[in-house]
């Protein structure tokens, strides 16, 4: 067995379910499969003394899991103030319309479809409710309306999709595009140099300690896949389905059809760049 400590970002083991930092709580959504991993990771945030707290992703359209949600925060003495979206996959977004219903609160995403009853969220946005202070952080890439949430207090990074617990993620093209994601990761490795980020939230998967080793494996892994799908062009390979059958043919069959979204944002990359 590997150790977790070895892994890229050292992911916490134990349950995922449960407090991950002195403001953060996850309430594990009851959608596994393998592109979500153990299922969605659903945030209550809120400064220890508060009695508001604020919830990242409420997740699927699961009625039990968005209850469940909002009586963990009451059991912890709080209630729900307001709702936001990393970004508007139905995994992370498709429950907070009703959520939004269940709790009064609006919802505030960056993009104007997803929002609810206020104003949306922006770049360099500063957050704060009953204390707690979250900065919104830009993060195209994974899709075009991706966000993360600096968590200042915590030295954490809440990241959605755009970072995982376990694994790398897809870059959804056309919606995610590869240049923007790498500048995304770089925006992240200066959170972690400059401001002292050194736990990732991610939106699936086990809390992660080692921010910086996180994103810097996340940037390699990047450069690497590049790497293997311009020399698979150079042989020949030249449809996306036959560069990922010779790229990814190591990985799981039912991973291919994300996989190819990936490897068409990178031939894209490497057209734009004149490189293929």
């Amino acid at each position: 067995m590997t150790d977790a400590s070895t892994l890229p970002g050292q992911p916490r083991g134990g349950v995922l379910s449960g407090p991950a930092t002195r403001r953060a709580v996850n309430v594990l959504a009851p959608n596994p499969s393998a592109m979500t991993l153990d299922g969605t990771n659903t945030w209550i945030l809120s400064e220890p003394d508060s009695d508001l707290a604020v919830v990242v992703d409420p997740g699927p359209l699961d009625d039990g899991h968005l209850r469940h949600v909002i009586g963990t925060a009451e059991q912890a003495g709080k209630r729900v103030a307001l709702t936001l979206l990393t970004h508007g996959h139905p995994d992370h977004a498709e429950g907070a319309a009703r959520f939004a219903e269940l709790t009064g609160t609006n919802v505030r995403a960056l993009d104007p479809a997803l929002r609810l009853g206020g104003e949306g969220l922006a770049a360099g946005d500063v957050i704060t409710v009953g204390g707690l202070e979250l900065r919104v952080v830009p993060a195209p890439g994974h899709t075009a309306d991706s966000l993360c949430f600096h968590i200042p207090a915590d030295q954490a990074v809440l990241t959605g999709d755009t970072v995982l617990g376990r694994g790398t993620t897809v870059v959804a093209h056309p919606d995610g595009r590869l240049g923007d994601y790498l500048d995304t990761l770089r925006r992240l490795r200066s959170l972690t140099v400059d401001d002292g980020v050194h736990t990732v939230l991610p939106g699936h998967g086990p809390v992660l300690e080692d921010a910086q080793g996180a994103v810097e494996y996340y940037l390699a892994h990047r450069a690497h896949r590049l790497a293997q799908v311009e020399t698979a062009v150079e042989d020949g390979h030249r449809t996306p389905s036959e560069v990922v059958a010779h790229v990814y043919a190591d990985v799981d069959r039912s991973l291919w059809p994300a996989a190819e979204l990936s490897v068409r944002a990178q031939l894209e990359y490497l057209q734009e760049h004149g490189i293929i």
